[in-house]
């Protein structure tokens, strides 16, 4: 959990009732424990639904977990991700490598709301 991981999951508590009222559900995925993942959403007061994926299941079949480069570094992490899947769980928005400021409000701006 990195502070982009907190900023992300801030802005989207910040506008759930926004979303929620468009008809949407935000959900979290990440690779952390369960336990880590309560203490997070306890600590930044988050109204966002989290859910492990410690083996990253998930995160891979979305295309969300891989190779990734830092500081001229290559390793294995997850890539920032955002989808919007509708009701039959089709994929309407893929967006890979967001960004964790301004994310939020530019998918609300897409989506029209």
């Amino acid at each position: 959990l990195t502070p982009g991981c907190t900023k992300q999951a801030c802005d989207f508590t910040d506008n759930l009732d926004l979303l929620a009222g468009a008809g949407y559900d935000v959900i979290g995925v990440s690779p952390d424990a369960p336990e880590k993942l309560a203490r997070f959403r306890e600590k930044e007061s988050l109204k966002v639904t989290l859910l492990a994926d410690p083996d990253k299941k998930v995160t891979e079949a979305y295309g969300a977990y891989g190779e990734k480069k830092n500081y001229g570094k290559t390793y294995m992490g997850v890539i920032r991700s955002t989808f919007v899947i509708d009701e039959q769980g089709t994929v309407e928005r893929a967006l890979y490598n967001v960004r964790a400021t301004g994310h939020v409000a530019k998918i609300i701006k897409d989506l029209g709301i």
